[in-house]
């Protein structure tokens, strides 16, 4: 099978593979926010986790948003991607997609209606990597790398992404997607 090798690179995913059983990465679809010499940071884009956006802002009540597990790293931080090109200090991902900017017009937005969940995904904590430690990681098996969109990141059902990206990658990961979260329970 003659495959396109993806490298690790800004709003490139990582698809962990069946085997990694981590805590924070077991079956998880990672969003590259950045990819340099320095480093590598991200966060994974399918598990919300039992917590809402006024638990995060107290002056956000009325705004119901889930809230993801970004990563391991900062987990006492809040960061958010989105598809808003008008937020100042925003980093561009890709076309149509942001890490961060200012929070305040980010509430602002929210509030005036110009923001709703298939803007905007909050993550508490980041996925980071050292220099060259996730390509020892590829290296090592641990992680497939494949193409997204916004649309894919922020409108996706989070339970679904990590399964249907393997789907689209071909038969030899479509195998994957039926992988048991804990294999010890098969």
């Amino acid at each position: 099978m003659d495959k396109k090798i993806i490298k690790p690179k800004q709003g490139i995913i990582l698809i962990s593979e069946p085997s990694l059983q981590d805590y924070y990465f077991r079956q998880s679809v990672v969003l590259l926010a950045e990819h340099s010499k320095e480093g590598t940071f991200g966060v994974i884009i399918n598990k919300p986790i039992e917590m809402r956006l006024p638990e995060l802002f107290e002056d956000m009540l009325e705004f119901d948003f889930p809230v993801y597990m970004g990563g391991p790293v900062k987990t006492d931080s809040v960061f958010f991607v989105h598809t808003l090109d008008d937020i100042d200090g925003s980093l561009k991902i890709m076309q149509g997609l942001y890490w961060g900017g200012n929070i305040n017009t980010v509430k602002s937005y929210i509030r005036k209606g110009l923001i709703n969940e298939t803007h905007i995904r909050f993550f508490v904590g980041y996925a980071g990597w050292e220099p060259s430690q996730l390509n020892r990681e590829i290296n090592e098996n641990s992680w497939v790398l494949s193409h997204t969109t916004p649309e894919e990141v922020i409108s996706t059902k989070p339970g679904t992404l990590w399964s249907n990206y393997l789907k689209h990658m071909g038969h030899d990961y479509a195998i994957w997607a039926n992988y048991p979260a804990d294999p010890t329970l098969n």
